[in-house]
């Protein structure tokens, strides 16, 4: 296969891909040094493409914030607030009940559920949320509670990680979001949040909740203090974890919304940045089957470019996103079903509805044009 190549310091990535040879933290940090974007984005197309052929996923997904009442204060946020402050808000399991019921004709397979870290809700409260979700929808997924939050549950339950993740599962825990882990690095930890688990604990837990037999996601924030070596060594860490525990679904990174945070002065992050990126995960996450665009942060229309640049999967519909837009996203807060398949078919795709676990639910190619939403 012929790949276009501005920058001659690709070269001996692209042998090692074509080689299927792993990269290096070496490689990685060349390739955020490169501007050969579009060199990059073949690479990772080649990648992506020997995976997954033409296909591009989604999921029918509804997303439920519980809370924004939190204790840890992060400085890139701009959802948390203080108990009484204007804007706070928690969810009573009805408040939540009356979310689901609201959409329950619509054919969600996917609840993701996070919220802030409230020391005002009990551990029951928690349970609570799982099983309401499973009475009303027996049949849907629950991505639900990072490894942030898994830890404080922990601590709240009086139970060992081990416990409080068994329990949660007997309640209908199925897998857990990516959330969390922002850079794995010990020094954004301490300048960003320094009340969250710092990066070793983030592991751990995301270790022992694999070794309970349930699967996660991985994310990563850019685009505010970090540097590429920061980076790169957030995907050596993740790929290392993925090597022990083959437990990550698939990688997810965030682009950082400044707007409404104690970081306001950090500009957006550039298109050009994102697809980087994306093209970057895809390169060096060889372990993880998927990488998606996320469409809440980078928008509609760079999304569906991503799918050219080692994406292979968009998230979903996600109905009612409050995190990314109370930080200044102008996406849509939620995509009908039609837009999405016309999203990834216009871009050239074939268009593959799945469930949380890539388990094929409707597929269209191109050529046949976009079905009805339903």
């Amino acid at each position: 296969m012929d790949f276009i190549l501005t920058d001659n310091r690709l070269l001996s990535i692209k042998d090692k891909v074509l080689s299927n040879v792993r990269l290096d933290a070496d490689d990685a940090l060349l390739l955020y040094k490169s501007n050969d974007i579009i060199g990059m984005g073949h690479l990772a197309d080649f990648v992506r493409r020997k995976r997954h052929g033409k296909k591009a996923y989604f999921v029918y997904n509804q997303h439920l914030n519980y809370t924004n009442v939190c204790i840890t204060h992060c400085r890139f946020c701009a959802f948390s607030r203080n108990k009484g402050q204007a804007g706070a808000f928690t969810l009573t399991i009805n408040d939540v009940r009356k979310k689901l019921l609201d959409r329950i004709d619509e054919p969600i397979t996917e609840i993701h559920m996070v919220g802030g870290i409230n020391p005002e809700l009990p551990f029951g409260y928690y349970l609570d949320l799982l099983k309401t979700i499973k009475e009303i929808r027996p049949n849907v997924t629950i991505k639900a509670f990072t490894a942030v939050e898994i830890d404080y549950l922990s601590n709240i339950a009086g139970l060992s990680l081990e416990d409080t993740i068994h329990t949660l599962k007997n309640a209908g825990l199925e897998m857990v979001p990516g959330g969390g882990a922002e850079v794995l690095s010990s020094r954004v930890h301490d300048k960003l949040f320094p009340r969250k688990i710092g990066h070793e604990r983030w592991l751990e837990i995301v270790a022992k909740i694999h070794s309970a037999g349930l699967t996660s996601n991985a994310t990563m924030l850019y685009g505010h203090i970090e540097t590429s070596k920061e980076r790169v060594k957030h995907f050596m860490r993740l790929r290392s974890l993925q090597d022990e525990t083959n437990g990550f679904t698939a990688f997810i990174p965030l682009a950082f919304h400044s707007q409404n945070t104690l970081m306001s002065d950090i500009p957006s992050t550039t298109a050009f940045e994102d697809l980087k990126n994306i093209a970057i995960a895809r390169l060096m996450l060889d372990n993880f089957d998927h990488i998606k665009a996320y469409w809440v942060m980078i928008g509609e229309k760079l999304a569906q470019a991503a799918l050219s640049f080692g994406a292979d999967d968009l998230d979903g519909t996600i109905i009612e996103e409050k995190i990314t837009h109370m930080a200044g996203a102008t996406s849509a807060k939620g995509l009908t079903h039609k837009k999405i398949w016309h999203m990834i078919q216009s871009a050239g795709w074939d268009a593959v509805e799945r469930d949380s676990f890539y388990n094929e639910i409707k597929s269209v190619k191109k050529s046949k044009g976009s079905p009805e939403p339903g």
